[in-house]
């Protein structure tokens, strides 16, 4: 229903945004932030924080381009090694919160500002400036950009390719929700993480592999940024995880955990790409972009309180 309401607001004051050409703008943005809230939202299902996932986006993105120009190596060499390293932060993250018992909060906060130092040191070290650049020249360049970067023509407007990305992941990650014994231990976990345990859930395999699905989206949507834009700068992704939590607590995902949907949280990201997009379509101050997050998180909150109330008690 917000979906509805944000599209038929906008689409009624411009006609470049309910164009074809205006809906693949604005589905741009909300693919890549797309796929981030779908992995951020099945971690917070299963109880837990990722504040590390903007910045990681960023990680990724300048080892692919730190390792294939700077090291001179083919760029799906570069793409390998961005992503072991992401599931390798990840694994990391989530192995600290199970075996620590400290929350994940803090956890991916230090992870956050470690990342937000190794990358700009790193950067500095390697180029001697504060970003990588000239990706596009690198060998296999050609190739990462067919699955990365390309665009479809759909009715005489181009349309990313990571639009259908973000549509395969959410299909992929609902059907792993609702249809499989993992997605019953990732609700599991998130509701009642000693009860799970004691009914036989593997809840801390099931934490840490939920932090590397939201490293790996990190890795897909750092990976296409560098192939798209050819050049990354050292504050990449710094600030955005807070928008993909925001994303999924519109959809529908609890800050408590337990509860959820993949396409809550894509319909999250939907609604913020066409507000991102509107805006300027209809020449307000872009600051009223970040009213608009604040004031939808807060309603969002609200409303799932509201609802999760109505629901238990119609179930007395």
């Amino acid at each position: 229903m917000g979906a509805v309401v944000i599209f038929t607001f906008f689409a009624a004051q411009s006609s470049v945004f309910r164009s074809v050409r205006g809906v693949a703008n604005w589905l741009d943005p909300a693919s890549t932030l797309g796929i981030m809230a779908v992995a951020v939202a099945l971690l917070m299902i299963g109880g837990h924080f990722d504040l590390s996932a903007g910045v990681m986006t960023g990680t990724t993105a300048l080892t692919v381009g730190i390792v294939s120009v700077e090291f001179g190596q083919n760029i799906w060499v570069a793409i390998a090694v961005a992503l072991v390293l992401a599931l390798g932060i990840g694994f990391l993250n989530g192995w600290l919160v199970t075996r620590t018992g400290l929350p994940s909060f803090i956890i991916t906060l230090g992870t956050f500002l470690m990342l937000q130092g190794l990358n700009l040191g790193l950067t500095k070290f390697f180029t001697g400036t504060v970003s990588v650049g000239g990706i596009a020249s690198t060998s296999g360049y050609g190739s990462a950009k067919a699955v990365f970067a390309s665009t479809v023509t759909f009715v005489g407007s181009e349309f990313r390719i990571a639009i259908l990305w973000w549509l395969l992941f959410t299909a992929l990650a609902s059907w792993v929700l609702l249809k499989t014994r993992f997605g019953n231990w990732v609700f599991a976990t998130g509701g009642d993480e000693v009860a799970a345990r004691n009914v036989g859930v593997p809840a801390r395999r099931t934490a840490i592999t939920l932090f590397m699905t939201t490293a790996g989206a990190a890795w897909f949507v750092g990976t296409t940024l560098a192939v798209r834009l050819t050049s990354v700068q050292a504050n990449a992704g710094i600030g955005n995880e807070l928008i993909y939590i925001v994303a999924a607590v519109i959809g529908g995902c609890l800050l408590t955990g337990g509860f959820g949907s993949a396409i809550g949280a894509s319909l999250g990201a939907l609604i913020f790409g066409m507000t991102q997009l509107g805006i300027v379509y209809l020449r307000w101050n872009a600051d009223w972009f970040y009213f608009f997050l604040g004031a939808m998180l807060l309603l969002a909150v609200l409303a799932n309180r509201l609802v999760r109330r109505y629901a238990e008690a119609a179930r007395r």
